[in-house]
């Protein structure tokens, strides 16, 4: 295991935001997501990086950024939910924030983090891209039905204390995590009408496929939400799939 990383966060009068990002071969995109992050006006962010043992030049880029990175580490993993785990893990702060390497922060991302003051609330805004994303409020049943985006996310500590990303999930175990917690009574949800980042739409988890999560989402929705949600979304997945070209899941 290789791992390095330098920088202190200073203030203490705001709560610490840590920005997890999982990497490998990341070495094009990433000084483009780390200069989005060092452009930031809110001052208390904490940058972790779990790199899965790139083969490219991302260790060197993960070098020169020393001075802006709290901590990385570079070994072989289980993919990118196993290394955002690991993530968690690392990060210190109040707040937990995931982002790609091939995303970038956008301004609204410190005005988000300045929103954050329940720690048993996530905060969500919005995500922009080069395409359609939903975006807006979630309710239960809209989440239900629609996958909101990773980044447009804050995520209170605690929900890692109690939840993890699912390894069986290749591209939607934050998905499956978010209908957990959507599920929950004891976390609170709060949207706020705030572009938080750009999201790159041909990323990995844009261009895969994930059987084993649409398999199973109908049982994590009746588990996490409840039966009455359960049967409206099989009523609205049924009507839905009977249309000609549908890829509703």
């Amino acid at each position: 295991m290789r791992q390095g990383g330098s920088r202190t966060v200073q203030n203490q009068q705001l709560p610490l935001v840590s920005i997890i990002i999982a990497t490998y071969n990341a070495a094009t995109h990433l000084p483009g997501c780390l200069d989005s992050i060092t452009a930031q006006a809110y001052p208390a962010i904490e940058v972790i990086i779990v790199d899965g043992g790139s083969t490219d030049d991302t260790i060197t880029v993960l070098q020169q950024y020393n001075a802006y990175v709290n901590r990385w580490v570079s070994e072989p993993d289980k993919g990118i939910y196993d290394a955002l785990n690991k993530g968690t893990g690392l990060a210190t702060g109040k707040w937990l924030y995931f982002l790609g390497a091939d995303d970038r922060l956008l301004t609204g991302f410190s005005a988000m983090a300045q929103q954050l003051k329940d720690e048993d609330t996530i905060y969500y805004g919005n995500t922009k891209a080069e395409g359609p994303l939903f975006t807006g409020e979630f309710s239960a049943y809209r989440l239900a039905k629609y996958c909101i985006n990773h980044q447009s996310i804050f995520y209170p500590a605690k929900v890692f204390q109690k939840y993890q990303y699912s390894l069986k999930y290749r591209i939607y175990a934050d998905y499956a995590l978010n209908l957990q917690v959507w599920g929950d009574k004891s976390i609170k949800k709060q949207y706020v009408d705030i572009p938080v980042a750009w999201y790159n739409l041909t990323g990995f988890s844009a261009v895969a496929n994930d059987e084993a999560f649409k398999h199973d989402k109908p049982q994590i929705i009746k588990k996490s939400m409840g039966w009455l949600m359960y049967l409206r979304f099989l009523y609205k997945r049924r009507k839905e799939q009977s249309r000609p070209g549908s890829n509703f899941y």
